[in-house]
């Protein structure tokens, strides 16, 4: 039993919805003529948006007969899918492992540990089609665990649904269907895309804005048509090194990509500006929100929604940290 007016669940899961939205002041005050709104979803559970996504894989596959208690969920992850899986695993008593890059921020892979997964940490500078890389590792895996359940949440299109079912209609509610943009970073592309499917449906005149880092495949096959070689970058869950099904570039308006710097500093803006603790994804977001406002009609009012994927708490020893910048080649203070 559920009882949505004082938000009282049965299970923990229950309670991935429903995120608020939050009116953006001080970042965006030099846009007048427009109105920005955040859905937070590091409010959910397990502290992101893949909260959402963990709960309808896993639901879906035990009602399909794939997954029963004592099963082996695996997955590859940059750490936020992981933990939506690792809360479904305690929930239905199942095992939950996960590939992931080495270079995950320590607070990620503390936190998954602390849950029960069971982490595979693979070098982040394996090409893409190396065995053991992080896109192939799990196929290695599977070869020799065929019994294992792989929700593959780059190419599964429920992942999309998830985001059909539930971000999109929330976000048309919050807003009353008041809504000339959304922006967002673009990582497997569930949740911009399975939204925007929602959205487009209720107004086919909402513009859907993605965010890609640089280093990933996504903005140039999007400009171009061509695939290019990816290379590496800081900002965790966004982009890809190939093309995935769940990029459903159908509805997609534009790409704007940011870089590693650009995300970094507008996270930390967030902060400092708005007190929202939030993730690189987040600061990529507002990029691409900042950068969309320098090309609206100034004449015209905008209503722009953004979404902030996950918590900066899990970026504490990171993007926040500025011995890592340094470490990482890039000067605290012009961030």
């Amino acid at each position: 039993m559920q009882n949505n007016n004082y938000r009282v669940f049965e299970k923990l899961s229950d309670a991935a919805e429903w995120t608020p939205m939050v009116k953006l002041h001080k970042t965006v005050k030099a846009f007048p003529n427009a109105s920005v709104y955040a859905k937070l979803e590091f409010t959910n559970p397990m502290g992101s948006v893949k909260d959402r996504i963990g709960r309808h894989l896993v639901r879906k596959a035990i009602a399909q007969g794939k997954l029963k208690p004592g099963d082996t969920i695996i997955e590859n992850s940059s750490g936020n899918t992981a933990m939506g899986l690792a809360m479904m695993a305690v929930e239905y008593d199942l095992n939950c492992k996960i590939v992931v890059r080495s270079t995950t921020a320590k607070a990620k892979l503390d936190a998954l540990r602390a849950v029960g997964a069971d982490l595979i940490l693979v070098d982040p500078t394996l090409p893409p089609e190396h065995p053991d890389s992080y896109n192939k590792k799990v196929y290695t895996i599977l070869a020799q665990h065929p019994e294992y359940y792989f929700p593959d949440q780059h190419n599964n299109l429920d992942n999309n649904e998830a985001h059909y079912l539930t971000t999109g209609p929330e976000i048309w509610q919050q807003m009353s269907g008041e809504i000339d943009y959304v922006v967002a970073g673009i990582g497997t592309g569930g949740t911009l895309t399975g939204a925007a499917k929602y959205l487009k449906e209720q107004d086919s005149n909402i513009k859907i804005i993605a965010v890609d880092p640089v280093g990933s495949v996504f903005y140039d096959y999007f400009k171009t048509g061509k695939l290019t070689k990816p290379s590496g970058y800081l900002i965790e869950g966004l982009g890809d090194e190939e093309l995935i099904k769940c990029v459903n570039f159908e509805y997609i308006d534009d790409i704007i990509q940011v870089t590693n710097e650009q995300a970094i500093k507008h996270a930390r803006r967030l902060a400092k500006q708005e007190a929202i603790l939030a993730g690189g994804s987040s600061g990529a977001a507002l990029f691409g929100v900042r950068s969309l406002l320098n090309t609206l009609d100034a004449d015209k009012h905008h209503r722009i929604v953004t979404i902030f994927s996950d918590s900066g708490n899990r970026y504490l020893s990171t993007i926040y940290n500025d011995d890592w910048l340094i470490e990482k080649g890039i000067n605290p203070k012009e961030v």
